[in-house]
C-alpha cells in the first residue's frame, strides 16, 4: 500500500479502535492516524505470532487485524497512562 493509503486505513481503524475502547471524544484525526497505523503493525505482529495473516492490502481481513493492533494499543495507553 502507498503512504496515503496507509493514512487511510490508519484513520479508520484508529477511528473504530477508539469507539470501541470509549476515547474517540479524547482523541483527534491526527490521533486516529497515528494510532490506526501502529496499531495495524502492531495487529499484523500479534497475527504473525498466531499463524494468521498480517496487513495485505485495503481488504477486511486487514482492517480487522488493524482495528485489533488498535485496540490493542489503546488498551495498553489506557493501563500506562490510566483513563483521563
Amino acid at each position: 500500500m502507498g503512504i496515503l493509503s496507509w493514512i487511510v486505513f490508519g484513520a479508520l481503524a484508529g477511528w473504530v479502535a477508539s469507539l470501541i475502547t470509549g476515547r474517540n471524544e479524547r482523541q483527534g484525526c491526527l490521533m486516529n492516524i497515528i494510532v490506526g497505523v501502529v496499531g495495524a503493525a502492531l495487529g499484523g505482529w500479534v497475527m504473525s505470532l498466531i499463524g494468521g495473516s498480517g496487513v495485505t492490502g485495503f481488504n477486511l481481513t486487514s482492517f480487522l487485524v488493524a482495528v485489533l493492533g488498535a485496540v490493542i494499543l489503546l488498551a495498553i495507553v489506557n493501563l500506562v497512562f490510566g483513563r483521563r
